[in-house]
């Protein structure tokens, strides 16, 4: 089935867990659902790509089952970036703009947001967004879009997300041996609040947590500006392990039990609560016993999150609380973990759906895919309205030539 590219958009969340590829057409200037592929991940080992092949192998088995469900062919995607090698950085830079107040310009905000990013890092970091948390207008703060403005000095409080260089090119190296040309990389938790938090939110301070399976990434949004990310190198399949270590059962019987009878409060379980299993010989588990083994690494998980907002100075920035998101949020108790720790509201993060969206899709797991989406559809719009003001200027100067 023919499509216009130009009306198409496609992500790739490869995951710790599952890799998945999901696609959607923007008719009338919004995302309509399309198809999605998801498969088991391959070839992962903490969060990041261990074995090209087989991470390879598991994107194309996803873009193959998304391309089936779609009816059409996907070349082009926008993939998602995360894992423990996250950092942010804020930073500050100025520009004079002469003795005399004149305009603001676009031109102006390019310059200054430059001379923010011009800063030492190490050879093996890498950008990846530059967003921009306020601009400060002849000394007054609290301004977001200083064109258009006058002034003589314009200033601007930056924070700059960043990763491994070599865990980005993995990424898009993958994509491309599945026969994806990469056109744009977005950080997860960025994505992920794109589909889960409200504007209100993001205004009065709020932490998304987004538990994946092996690492937690964090953004944090004041004032309606990313104030902070940061990353945890602890995620679900940590819980898991300890099941299935504390107690001697294999790991995919310890998912299956954390996910239908886990909790992270060992006091919210019945005592003598018990269910019958087969491991592999039928026996007696008590559910305290598993409680007893979550609520640690519950507590643990929580208290890296706290520290990570502690050095990044957003602590006590949070009006709204924290919303949980990702498969690792569905955990029974950790929501009260969560208030206990950070002393903030939680709650889950579940995305908003898209015109004709499954059902079954409107999960935390798939918070990040359809944030991607999301954010890649609002920045291409950004970026067209930009094009289309330029090529009008452009007009109206040859205009007023003649």
């Amino acid at each position: 089935m023919a499509q216009r590219e130009d009306n198409l958009i496609a992500v790739l969340d490869v995951g710790s867990a599952w890799t998945r590829v999901l696609v959607a057409e923007v008719i009338d200037g919004l995302p309509r659902y399309r198809g999605h592929g998801i498969v088991e991940s391959a070839g992962m080992r903490r969060g990041l790509i261990a074995e090209l092949g087989a991470a390879t192998r598991a994107v194309r088995r996803a873009s193959e089952q998304a391309e089936k469900v779609a009816r059409l062919n996907i070349d082009h995607c926008v993939v998602g970036i995360g894992g423990p090698h996250i950092r942010g950085i804020n930073t500050r830079g100025g520009l004079e703009l002469g003795s005399r107040l004149r305009d603001i310009t676009r031109e102006d905000v390019r310059t200054v947001v430059d001379r923010a990013r011009s800063i030492e890092r190490p050879p093996d970091r890498e950008f990846l967004h530059l967003l921009p948390r306020q601009f400060i207008v002849d000394g007054e703060p609290g301004v977001f879009d200083p064109v258009g403005m006058v002034g003589t000095r314009l200033e601007v409080d930056l924070h700059i997300a960043t990763c491994s260089g070599s865990a980005l090119q993995s990424a898009i190296t993958c994509a491309n041996k599945a026969s994806l040309v990469v056109t744009d990389v977005i950080l997860e938790p960025l994505a992920a609040a794109e589909s889960t938090l409200s504007a209100d939110e993001r205004e009065l301070g709020v932490a998304l947590i987004d538990i994946g399976a092996h690492s937690t990434e964090i953004a944090v949004y004041f004032e309606s500006a990313v104030a902070h990310t940061a990353s945890v190198p602890i995620g679900g399949a940590h819980f898991t392990n300890d099941l299935a270590i504390g107690l001697q059962m294999p790991v995919a019987l310890a998912e299956d039990l954390k996910r239908q009878y886990g909790s992270a409060v060992v006091t919210s379980v019945s005592e003598g609560a018990a269910i019958e299993i087969a491991n592999p010989q039928p026996q007696r588990l008590e559910l305290r016993a598993m409680a007893e083994i979550l609520e640690p690494r519950a507590r643990e998980l929580l208290h890296y999150v706290k520290d990570r907002l502690r050095e990044g100075g957003v602590e006590n920035a949070l009006g709204a609380g924290c919303v949980l998101t990702g498969g690792g949020a569905m955990l029974h108790g950790l929501l009260d973990v969560a208030e206990s720790q950070l002393r903030a509201p939680a709650r889950t993060g579940t995305p908003m759906r898209l015109s004709q969206m499954p059902g079954e899709l409107a999960h935390p797991g798939f918070a990040t895919a359809i944030g991607m989406l999301l954010y890649a559809n609002r920045t291409r719009a950004m970026r067209s309205a930009e094009d289309r003001s330029f090529r009008a200027r452009l007009r109206a100067a040859f205009a007023s030539s003649y």
